[in-house]
């Protein structure tokens, strides 16, 4: 028998054979078992489930629907100078689908094995990270300890799916300015060597859509000017540019996957029937742009791929990302330093990068504020939306810890020149 194969048993130990099980863990195993997963995520048991924390952190809880069905959760520790600006702990409810087949436990079942791993779709991203900040704030508050700044945790849906009703949405409702937010911490990556990843700034994702038209006719005959042949050409101006960009990353130890622009072809659509050569061909790019880039100029190259393939293909964007914020790493900046002196005094080496993907701290950067992205788990490969997804459970552990010493600092930066 698999150890803890039914995700029911709380039992500490490596296995889940034990009678202990730290309560952190067992509430993060709870939290994994909520079935908040695409295409049909159960909001509601989310918005139970965090009811209850509300009741027993004794922190008050505020639900806005920013779109029919879709809540964000707010929980609010005020703090003891509620005029300066606050801090806040962001997560996503929702996970991404998974092929159950590919899986060595069910997916939602929360199984813990022998050596500790828990696994479960958004063990990684970012259900950890969600019980982490509210088992920090359970320890600080038992602690008795209070702050200058006031906190706020916000507990947003469809992340997975864009964020067009979940934080793009809320970041420009009454309700999200009235928390006077001065700094954002939300999601990262695991990082599979000693170093924790900290995230700085994103790559804008362009989802863009070609569209060839050519000379139709029967599939037995050498038409000329065919949508196939404008295709090909498309394909391959598109991909030979992957392959330089390939070549960059490849070749330069100082590059990470976010410094480089990824060019990936994700649809191909086109014809009605086997012998007929179809008006049109429409091939889609997933394209990942670091903020380095200019991105007039990238159209531009667009444009001109698009006119070297052939006449009359266009292009349009089904997602067409522009904000290039980024937050400052600087030594002078009073929000990282908070992070990062906090982070050195625990003897933890960071690895500053630009997101390769999209979070919600898009969102929060293109509203002008400071947003640094970082789960802390260091020692765990990257497994988010990938199957057997996991953290460990010391791992999970020591980043309670973590927060526990950053959501003081945070909370306890000076008070700023444009605050005074």
């Amino acid at each position: 028998m698999l150890p803890d194969q039914d995700g029911q048993n709380t039992g500490g130990g490596g296995g889940g054979g034990g009678e202990s099980e730290d309560p952190s863990v067992s509430l993060f195993r709870e939290y994994l078992r909520l079935k908040t997963v695409h295409p049909e995520p159960d909001y509601d048991a989310a918005l139970g489930f965090l009811g209850r924390i509300s009741e027993e952190l004794g922190l008050p809880m505020k639900k806005v629907e920013v779109c029919p069905g879709k809540v964000v959760t707010i929980l609010t520790w005020t703090g003891t100078n509620p005029a300066l600006k606050s801090v806040l702990l962001n997560s996503h409810t929702d996970v991404v689908p998974v092929y159950q087949d590919h899986w060595k436990y069910d997916a939602f079942a929360a199984v813990k094995d022998a050596e500790g791993n828990i696994y479960g779709r958004g063990s990684q991203d970012m259900k950890s990270v969600t019980i982490q900040y509210i088992e920090a704030i359970r320890r600080l508050k038992a602690a008795g300890k209070t702050f200058p700044r006031t906190l706020h945790l916000t507990f947003v849906p469809d992340e997975e799916v864009g964020g067009e009703k979940g934080m793009e949405t809320f970041i420009k409702h009454p309700e999200f300015h009235k928390l006077n937010v001065g700094f954002a911490l939300d999601e990262g990556l695991a990082n599979p060597t000693e170093a924790f990843t900290v995230f700085y700034g994103e790559r804008n994702p362009w989802w863009v859509i070609v569209r060839c038209p050519g000379s139709p006719g029967h599939g037995s005959r050498f038409v000329e000017n065919t949508a196939a042949e404008k295709l090909r050409r498309v394909i391959n101006l598109f991909l030979d540019f992957r392959e330089r960009e390939r070549q960059r990353l490849n070749t330069s130890e100082c590059f990470t996957l976010g410094d480089v622009t990824t060019v990936n072809m994700t649809m191909v659509k086109g014809g009605v029937a086997y012998n007929v050569i179809p008006a049109e061909m429409d091939v889609s790019f997933d394209i990942r742009i670091p903020p380095t880039v200019n991105l007039q100029e990238f159209e531009e190259q667009i444009k001109a791929w698009c006119k070297e393939a052939g006449d009359d293909i266009t292009y349009d964007f089904a997602q067409k990302g522009m904000n290039q914020n980024t937050t400052s790493t600087a030594d002078s900046d009073p929000w990282w330093r908070a992070f990062s002196t906090t982070c050195k005094s625990m003897n933890m080496t960071l690895k500053k990068e630009i997101f390769p993907a999209a979070t919600d701290s898009r969102f929060i950067r293109a509203a002008g504020l400071p947003a640094i992205g970082f789960s802390p788990m260091n020692h765990t490969p990257i497994l988010l939306h990938d199957h057997n997804e996991f953290i460990s459970e010391s791992v999970f552990l020591k980043g309670i810890h973590i927060y526990e010493m950053l959501i003081p600092a945070l909370a306890s930066v000076p008070t700023l020149a444009t605050e005074a």
